[in-house]
């Protein structure tokens, strides 16, 4: 029997139809599944109004709102695919992912409508909508108002693509990776047990909606159960706090990057901040310091469970059960329930345990590739099995340790270097709030390590400090001979630091001198 998807919003609306399941913090908007059954409605009916038909794409470019939530549902009642762009981009990057997948409609935040006004002269959308993420007039608005909703359900199977995402494309031009219904089924069931998912649930969604993490992690298990999704425009830590402190919102889950964490305990006002109210706590998207998770483990008694995914995963794969947490601190956890992986050697073998090697997964919920690009599913993937491109290693219990990107990783006199091993150190010297390593060219060993540092109030670290409390704990050939120290590590929009740019920083300031 072939699988079929369910309106989740339709379900919900009928069963609990009183039931909070959107908050947008920026807007005021309370929505109830009754409320959004209706707008998603009204949306769908706008996009079929201007021939948006199953399989095509529609895009949205935007700062969090619920706005975006109802726009993706709305497309999937119609069996059209989302489309997500991110805000971050130039003109010129969003020119080339529109181009490359057609959307016809495109909704836009009106924060963004310079870059708007650019992209109708470089691509072929033939529907723009703009909105409001703040709650004020908008096309978008005036067009829900003037539309009945489209109460009829597209049938669509588990195999039918909803979402398409690109890729970063920090080594070439970003990819669009294809993710289909049943891998968003699969992702938000296996992680329910683990992260005590149920309708009680009131999820804040803090990291941009636009990436596989803050929709499929934050946003679509919860509205999948029946919970409430509460909606802060962008990351700001004084912003988070406030709404966790909030009694009447309730947030009891959070999922977070490292780097996000490590804001929050840096702002002033954690330490009047009642995280009580946490039942979960997710961190993911890079490897998280096992300091930073001893750091809120002890101070706001907070157990942070470390994750690990991708979106050709649609954000699943492993996961940490929190009584392991302080057992296995620096362990990304167990696969889940419909995972396998195994982890190989360069040549393919087997790796041996507590071996590093490539991370494959295999699963329901792995892309089944990328869009217009056969090259690139080909060297992905091989029958079944996707090769992440992550360096890991796993223990003798199968609990498994990013070790770090191969991209990242760096020979230095013949040693393999896992920049992710010695950051784990550096974050252990007081003084270190921010830390990236990664290889730079060295005329002795060929490469060697570069450390760049944010430093914690100004506080004052000398190399000589660095090198003496890492000499105890680290191989000699490990320890970074360079040290460069930065008011802000520069991040991508999924909040991993973007060493390939720290890299060329540094290359230039070798040739400057």
């Amino acid at each position: 029997m072939t699988e079929k998807t369910i309106d989740l919003i339709d379900h919900h609306a009928r069963v609990t139809p009183d039931n909070l399941a959107t908050i947008d913090v920026a807007s005021n908007r309370y929505q109830t599944y009754a409320e959004m059954n209706l707008r998603v409605g009204k949306i769908a009916q706008i996009l079929k109004d201007q021939g948006v038909s199953k399989g095509d794409r529609v895009g949205f470019y935007a700062l969090n709102t619920t706005d975006i939530l109802d726009i993706i549902y709305g497309c999937w009642r119609i069996g059209a695919i989302s489309l997500a762009l991110n805000y971050r981009l130039s003109a010129e990057e969003l020119s080339y992912q529109i181009n490359d997948s057609q959307p016809k409609t495109l909704f836009y935040d009106l924060e963004f409508n310079s870059v708007i006004q650019n992209l109708k002269t470089t691509t072929k959308v033939k529907n723009w909508i703009d909105l409001d993420g703040l709650g004020g007039a908008s096309t978008l608005e005036k067009l829900i108002s003037e539309t009945k909703p489209y109460k009829d359900i597209i049938s669509q199977k588990f195999s039918d693509q909803c979402l398409l995402m690109y890729s970063s494309g920090t080594t070439g031009k970003p990819k669009g990776v294809i993710i289909t219904h049943g891998m968003m089924f699969y992702s938000a069931v296996d992680g329910i047990n683990l992260t005590k998912l149920n309708s009680d649930a009131v999820s804040l969604a803090s990291m941009p909606i636009f990436h596989i993490g803050g929709l499929n992690v934050s946003c679509c298990p919860v509205i999948r159960i029946g919970g409430t999704v509460v909606v802060v425009r962008n990351f700001e830590p004084g912003l988070v706090l406030d709404v966790i402190a909030d009694k009447k919102i309730g947030v009891n889950q959070l999922f977070k990057v490292p780097a996000a964490y490590n804001a929050l305990r840096m702002h002033p006002n954690i330490k009047k901040t009642d995280f009580s109210g946490i039942m979960t706590a997710i961190a993911g998207a890079e490897s998280v310091p096992p300091s930073l998770i001893k750091w809120w483990d002890h101070n706001k008694n907070l157990k942070i469970q470390e994750g690990y995914g991708l979106t050709e995963s649609a954000a699943a794969g492993i996961l940490i059960p929190r009584e392991y947490i302080n057992e296995k601190p620096g362990s990304a956890g167990k696969p889940l329930m419909h995972t396998e992986v195994k982890v190989v050697k360069t040549d393919g073998t087997n790796a041996d345990k507590n071996s590093p090697g490539e991370l494959l997964m295999k699963g329901p919920y792995i892309t089944p590739g990328y869009w217009n690009n056969l090259d690139a599913t080909k060297k992905s993937i091989s029958d079944g099995w996707f090769k992440t491109g992550d360096i890991v290693r796993i223990d003798e219990d199968g609990f498994i340790y990013i070790e770090d990107r191969i991209d990242d990783m760096y020979i230095s006199a013949g040693e393999n270097i896992y920049p992710a091993e010695i950051e784990s150190v550096l974050y252990q010297i007081p003084g270190i709030r921010e830390v990236a390593v990664f290889g730079v060219p060295d005329e002795q060993w060929g490469v060697t390590g570069c450390a760049a540092i944010v430093r914690d109030n100004n506080e004052i670290l000398t190399e000589k400090n660095i090198y003496d409390f890492c000499i105890k704990k680290l191989a000699k050939f490990k320890i970074p001979k360079h040290y460069v120290f930065y008011d802000l590590l520069p991040r991508g929009a999924t909040g991993k630091v973007l060493k390939y740019q720290l890299r060329n920083e540094f290359k230039d300031k070798l040739k400057s001198n």
